[in-house]
């Protein structure tokens, strides 16, 4: 039984409207990540990072799954062997195409965090510095995403998937942010087939031995199909 371990970023939810860190314009060019991607951006303007995160969750609740989010989820229904997403993108589309081996390393929009007591919940739509915590009472929520500098999460069961991996594959990722962008050079040392899906030469593209250049939309669908034997 083939074992398939799927890593995406920001590049396979591009076609459903969501903007990437590289975009000449959209909401990331607007801001520097310094200042709202950071514990310390926060600490200096809760307001402003709230209202960032406000935003990008508002454009995710409207954003819909494309093409290559069904794919997968395709996959792991239909595919004899385990499917897992890791998956740098904070979105849930792809849950929302079907996907349920789901591991979201960079944390979720809609989920709210207490940095006092480490309480989660249900993000509302919109919040503010000033808004308590459910669980403590401290006005100390931010949203439950991870941030540079932070930790990511679901490492104890990401690097047993990337040493088990038959089929390693990363769409839409820049190569650039760690440690994902090492994920591809592991999982080949560990003896994984590696494939990478982008529309363009990435930083980690070396690590790879098979290349789809071109939508994701595209090119994961065309790749599952043969998975697939359709």
């Amino acid at each position: 039984m083939t074992n398939i371990v799927i890593l995406t970023g920001a590049g396979i939810s591009a076609e459903s409207g969501l903007g990437t860190f590289r975009d000449a314009q959209g909401l990331w060019a607007q801001h520097r990540i310094e200042d709202v991607a950071t514990p310390e951006g926060f600490a200096r303007d809760p307001a402003l990072v709230h209202d960032f995160y406000n935003t990008r969750r508002a454009e995710a609740a409207k954003a819909r799954p494309n093409a290559a989010h069904q794919a997968l989820a395709r996959l792991e229904n239909l595919y004899s062997g385990e499917v897992l997403i890791i998956t740098q993108n904070v979105d849930g589309l792809h849950e929302a195409a079907g996907s349920r081996n789901v591991l979201h390393m960079h944390g979720q929009l809609d989920g709210a965090l207490c940095h006092a007591c480490d309480h989660r919940w249900p993000a509302p739509p919109m919040m503010r510095p000033e808004d308590a915590c459910p669980a403590c009472g401290g006005q100390a929520t931010r949203p439950d995403v991870v941030w540079f500098g932070e930790i990511p999460y679901h490492m104890d069961r990401i690097d047993p998937a990337l040493n088990t991996a038959d089929i390693f594959a990363a769409i839409g990722t820049s190569g650039n942010v760690f440690p994902a962008a090492a994920y591809g050079q592991h999982a080949r040392r560990m003896g994984a087939h590696t494939v990478e899906f982008n529309t363009q030469i990435s930083a980690a593209s070396r690590d790879f031995a098979e290349h789809h250049r071109g939508p994701a939309s595209f090119t994961v669908a065309q790749w599952v199909d043969e998975l697939l034997c359709v």
